[in-house]
């Protein structure tokens, strides 16, 4: 233990509370709730085309079961530092755990797709509590300077559950039943319940505000429920239903914006809002959550972009695709704790500016060098230098957030944390499917342009073609020409279309690398001077 390290928590002590058992056996119990959480969202997208055969269900009423938990659980997430305020944090988490393990259950035997949606709302409900909760009993049970390194032991959770995701519901879905996705919860939830059961517990400033008057800010729970509730559904169902094409999308885009801009306004001047927004007014604070949004962004957006390119157009298996994420995933295991070290030493700003720069080279390495014969390894090592410089952003950047901010606002600030990456994963994977839309029309209608019978070049490749299928023995060679050269069109112009997205998600990242030094320069191995 260094001397660094020992004045710091000594200073924690000070502060007069002992969590009363080892700090990282806290870490790993209240992790284990999130990373089951984490894995059960990105395992029920791949499972969706089984469920809806398995529930006689149409593939546009299935997503609804997506739709309804993520609409829950961005509800759930900012109110998470209020509730633990008035209820206990350990109460409030436990609640969750047991709603979320219970609701897996319901989901496992639900008999119809209504009754699987209503459970998968109270699903959310119980998940969109996890992550914020552990998070603030992390910053409260680690002095400063070992945050980084629990939070290493937290972004482990959060940033490798979604890369495994695939993987393990391809495996079950395939070999058992969608029912089995829901059901493994359930060993994982009682673990957990009995572990945090004797081991968490709620620090003193916590206790004293529990129960102690508290009214309840009625029309700011409202607002935020509406606003939140309205733009999960926009993300989710935008480019499915043409956006703004439709009246639906356009007035709940509506009712959201009014509600999201009215919300800030009233808690700001609200006694005891549920949403702390003036922690906003704090610089680094503030900086923190727009790269986190981000973080959330790229994450999720290239999630969705791999799997999709390697199975649409190189003809991968979704076993195979998870796969080739999964290295991606491993890469991150390894890199957290040597960035939770690092951020011990060295400034974190400098850290998050090293993890962009990678992450932006990393996606400018996809959008060059990606094409219709990339091979596995290509895109597996593409993955793994994309996630080392997640790995150097996740950390630095919630150390960051805690860095200044009094410890009785850490509850708050885990919901609008948490709040913030996972909308940016919404925005993320929105955006990156309707630019695959939009881009893959705009490129086909180029190529197009050029494949005419008067065009020298297509009318030379029509014709190596015809004469390459006659000496097959095919019958119709030039037809059968001109059907494969439309064909390989197709392709390509897909194939472009993920190039773009590539492109566009490094340039945002190259973007964001001066708001890195808009943030305060946290403090290394001593304890905040607000603190």
């Amino acid at each position: 233990m260094s001397e660094t390290e020992t004045r710091s928590e000594k200073a924690h002590r000070e502060l007069g509370w002992d969590p009363g058992h080892n700090p990282w056996l806290i870490a790993l119990t209240v992790t284990l709730a999130t990373f089951m959480e984490v894995l059960d969202t990105s395992v029920a997208n791949v499972a969706l085309p089984h469920i809806a055969g398995g529930l006689a269900a149409g593939q546009d009423e299935s997503t609804w079961v997506l739709t309804s938990y993520l609409v829950s659980n961005a509800v759930v997430l900012p109110l998470s530092g209020w509730l633990s305020s008035v209820f206990g944090r350990k109460r409030f988490y436990m609640s969750c755990v047991a709603l979320f393990t219970l609701s897996s259950f319901l989901c496992g035997i639900a008999p119809s797709l209504p009754f699987l949606i209503f459970v998968r709302v109270l699903q959310g409900a119980g998940g969109g509590g996890l992550q914020p909760s552990e998070q603030a009993i992390l910053a409260d049970t680690f002095p400063p300077a070992q945050r980084g390194m629990a939070f290493a032991v937290y972004g482990m959770a959060v940033v490798f559950a979604p890369a495994l995701g695939p993987t393990v519901g391809g495996w079950i879905t395939d070999n058992y039943s969608w029912r089995w996705i829901f059901f493994i919860n359930i060993p994982v939830g009682v673990l957990s319940l009995l572990l945090t059961s004797r081991l968490v517990s709620d620090p003193p400033w916590l206790k004293g505000r529990k129960g102690a008057g508290v009214k309840i800010d009625y029309i700011g729970f409202a607002l935020l429920a509406l606003g939140l509730g309205s733009l999960q559904v926009i993300l989710d169902k935008g480019e499915r239903e043409d956006w703004f094409e439709t009246h639906y999308i356009t007035v709940l885009a509506i009712v959201s914006a009014v509600c999201l801009v009215a919300v800030y306004f009233w808690e700001r001047r609200h006694h005891d809002p549920v949403v702390e927004v003036r922690l906003f007014s704090n610089r680094t604070f503030l900086m923190a959550c727009i790269m986190l949004f981000m973080v959330g962004f790229v994450l999720y957006g290239t999630t969705v972009l791999l799997p999709q390119l390697s199975q649409t157009l190189m003809g991968y298996t979704a076993e195979l695709a998870g796969l080739m994420l999964m290295p991606g995933g491993f890469a991150i295991i390894i890199m957290l704790p040597l960035v939770g070290y690092l951020l011990a030493r060295w400034d974190a700003r400098k850290l998050i500016a090293f993890g962009l720069t990678a992450l932006a080279v990393a996606m400018f390495y996809m959008a060059y060098r990606f094409d219709l014969d990339v091979d596995f390894n290509t895109m597996m090592w593409a993955r793994v230098f994309q996630a080392s410089g997640l790995a150097f952003l996740f950390i630095p950047i919630n150390t960051a957030a805690y860095a200044y901010l009094p410890r009785e606002k850490n509850n708050a600030a885990s919901g609008l944390i948490n709040l913030a990456r996972n909308i940016g994963g919404s925005v993320g994977i929105s955006f990156v499917t309707t630019m695959l839309a939009r881009r893959s029309q705009f490129h086909q209608s180029v190529l197009v342009a050029h494949a005419s019978a008067f065009d020298p070049g297509f009318r030379e490749a029509a014709h190596r073609a015809g004469q390459m299928l006659l000496q097959s023995g095919s019958v119709g060679g030039i037809q059968q020409a001109y059907g494969q050269l439309y064909g390989a069109i197709i392709r390509q112009a897909w194939m472009m279309s993920y190039l773009d997205n590539f492109w566009l998600l490094g340039v945002a990242a190259a973007l964001l690398i001066p708001l890195s030094f808009l943030m305060r320069r946290p403090p290394r191995g001593t304890v905040a001077s607000v603190h």
